[in-house]
């Protein structure tokens, strides 16, 4: 920023200073679950008035299969210019994962696809200079349609798991011992875990974009359907299962000291989109429960939430004075030993205490 290479801008008249201009913006849903490209559509029409000849456009949005050929190259051309002939456009989905720390921008692999052919190649020359292996594909749809796919295999396998936590709970079986020895097998199987409910800003809403746009082709996406389903159900078993470990101490749900751990959707991060832990507070804090809740990384949640609560201290008082503890996100620098030494009862959504050696006061989700 001191040399001057690094500078925000807030006009879209800017567009025309740059020779590339990248597009990362939300793409959230709609009530009744369907697309909403309300911020693609925006700054598109705020951008066409003032594209160059020569420069490259790359959406990085998720989002349905078409966009960009179908929703913003018509916005785009009305600025008189055409696609690869004046300038290229391209669809390269962005690939990150929060609190990751061995794979960075630079070294997760990138794919890209254009409208064209000369945009392919604009693309592939300007995403190369920082990222060392690119991925093209023979179009944008087919970009698209890469990153969803991503998402949505994360939440049927997510969604599976989290039905055998149905199960394993109805036949008294620990969920995290059975899914741990299945995954000893080095073959034909790939780890994921159950949790209070999916979160962040792709996996609880991407999936629902290709099942939208499916049904533009008369095609029905059961497993996307049905995975939404599951994974949006499991805030509500947490509240039942909690409410069940409370009324065998003999404490009604409206009654209880609660002290929720975690608020953002994964451990060691700040981001609260889409949390489950914050659906699962707001479920106990409208069964009238005193409830309080612990992170590290959100120190309030009101901005993400109805609840106007802040972080307090985990101070072995506080931990006392609850009835029960539940954890809904396994932070990484809390101190599992200390917790459950100290707590009345631990319900641990996550299995954050996993290591923890004396576990006769801690129940799994």
């Amino acid at each position: 920023m001191d040399a001057g290479k690094l500078k925000a801008v807030t006009s879209s008249e800017a567009a025309g200073d740059f020779d590339i201009l990248v597009i990362a913006v939300p793409t959230p849903l709609t009530k009744n679950l369907t697309p909403d490209l309300f911020f693609i559509e925006t700054v598109t029409r705020e951008f066409a008035p003032h594209i160059k000849r020569g420069q490259f456009i790359s959406l990085e949005s998720t989002t349905y299969p078409g966009t960009t050929e179908e929703v913003m190259l018509p916005i785009l051309e009305k600025s008189g210019l055409k696609v690869e002939k004046d300038f290229f456009l391209a669809h390269s989905p962005e690939r990150v994962d929060p609190g990751n720390a061995v794979y960075s921008t630079k070294n997760t692999t990138k794919v890209v696809g254009g409208v064209g052919p000369e945009s392919i190649e604009v693309a592939m020359a300007f995403y190369s200079q920082t990222i060392s292996e690119m991925v093209p594909v023979s179009s944008a749809k087919a970009a698209e349609l890469v990153k969803v796919f991503e998402n949505t295999f994360r939440a049927v396998n997510i969604a599976l798991v989290n039905e055998m936590t149905y199960l394993c709970d109805r036949m008294d079986l620990n969920v995290w011992e059975v899914l741990d020895a299945a995954f000893t097998k080095p073959f034909g199987i790939m780890p994921f875990y159950p949790g209070p409910g999916v979160g962040g800003h792709c996996i609880p809403l991407d999936p629902h974009y290709l099942e939208w746009k499916a049904k533009e082709v008369n095609f029905t996406t059961r497993f996307i359907s049905l995975a939404g389903e599951t994974n949006r159900r499991m805030p509500e078993f947490v509240l039942t299962k909690m409410n069940r470990i409370l009324n065998e101490q003999g404490i009604a749900l409206s009654r209880a000291k609660v002290l929720a751990l975690g608020a953002s959707y994964k451990k060691d991060v700040n981001d609260c989109r889409e949390s489950p832990a914050i659906t699962v507070m707001q479920l106990i804090k409208k069964s009238g429960t005193d409830l309080c809740y612990h992170d590290p990384y959100v120190p309030d949640i009101s901005p993400y939430s109805n609840l106007d609560m802040k972080s307090v201290p985990l101070t072995p008082e506080t931990i006392k004075a609850q009835d029960v503890i539940i954890i809904l996100t396994a932070h990484s620098d809390i101190d599992y030993d200390a917790l459950c030494a100290n707590a009345k009862c631990v319900f641990d959504t996550r299995n954050a205490t996993k290591n923890v050696k004396d576990k006769s006061n801690i129940i799994l989700l």
